[in-house]
């Protein structure tokens, strides 16, 4: 018997979120059922099966990271045939047997706070709020009211532009630490949209970490929000070359297919005028 540590890559958009559920479609499940399926376990509690975070319904990942007990080793590639496309198999590790993922050193999110064709933001402001967010605060307003432990540090933020030429720019923002409260990175960057356009005044966001103070944030779309890595002490991942293209080609494809949806909605909505003529 060993313990394995397996990192997961998925595309959120079609799953209920990755814990499972009954009668839902979610990332946990399609692996837990897959690897029952293959006899890599029996089950989840007979395995100690666990997991390295929660990502909510929509949100995607290149490194969400699982781990389980059993008697065979895993193959990668075999998973994967098992599994959705929306769901790879990239890298795996031997463990120790008290391994948990969710005690991790780091965790790596990236939210896209402007796609190419949004509106601008000032990206001046933007980097000057995620000084203030690095540190330890309490982020009661960053998530649910009742949360019991709301003191969080963010380790480091990091806020990156992308120039498209014609198409305008893409800031995303990465934000790093050791761990993360529900919808807390979705209500960070909402607050960052709305400095970045004006809407917030910078010098106002330090009451939000006065848990007295009640801000009613709307989290932004979990669309645009990946976690791009967990990361351990002295735990070296062997990363899968072929899975890494096959789930590179999974991307390539829904990429075009949404290109392609684009330009067929693009071109009924430009011919919507010629019908008033007839």
């Amino acid at each position: 018997m060993k313990r394995f540590a397996l990192k997961v890559a998925y595309i959120g958009s079609d799953f209920y979120g990755f814990q499972r559920q009954p009668d839902f479609k979610t990332v946990e499940g399609e692996i837990i059922n897959t690897l029952i399926e293959l006899e890599l376990i029996d089950s989840v509690y007979s395995s100690k099966f666990s997991i390295a975070g929660r990502t909510d319904r929509g949100v995607h990942s290149l490194g969400n990271v699982i781990a389980f007990n059993s008697e065979k080793e895993p193959i990668i590639n075999q998973i994967n045939d098992f599994l959705s496309d929306d769901i790879q198999i990239i890298a795996k590790t031997s463990v120790h047997f008290g391994f948990k993922p969710r005690y991790s050193l780091m965790k790596h999110y990236r939210y896209f706070l402007k796609n190419f064709y949004d509106d601008d933001v000032d990206i001046n402001l933007i980097e000057e709020l995620a000084k203030l967010f690095e540190g330890v605060h309490d982020f009661t307003n960053f998530t649910k009211r009742n949360q019991k432990a709301p003191i969080r540090k963010i380790d480091k933020i990091e806020v990156n532009k992308i120039d498209g030429a014609d198409k305008g720019y893409q800031i995303h923002v990465d934000v790093f630490g050791e761990s993360f409260l529900w919808n807390m990175i979705r209500k960070m960057m909402a607050v960052f949209r709305d400095v970045g356009k004006g809407k917030l005044d910078i010098d106002k966001v330090a009451d939000y970490f006065n848990p007295s103070f009640k801000a009613n944030i709307k989290a932004l779309s979990p669309k645009n929000l990946i976690l791009v890595d967990v990361t351990y002490k002295n735990i070296k991942f062997q990363y899968d070359d072929y899975a890494m293209e096959r789930f590179q080609r999974v991307l390539k494809k829904k990429i075009l297919e949404y290109e392609e949806m684009y330009s067929s909605n693009k071109n009924i909505l430009f011919s919507i005028p010629e019908i008033n003529n007839d």
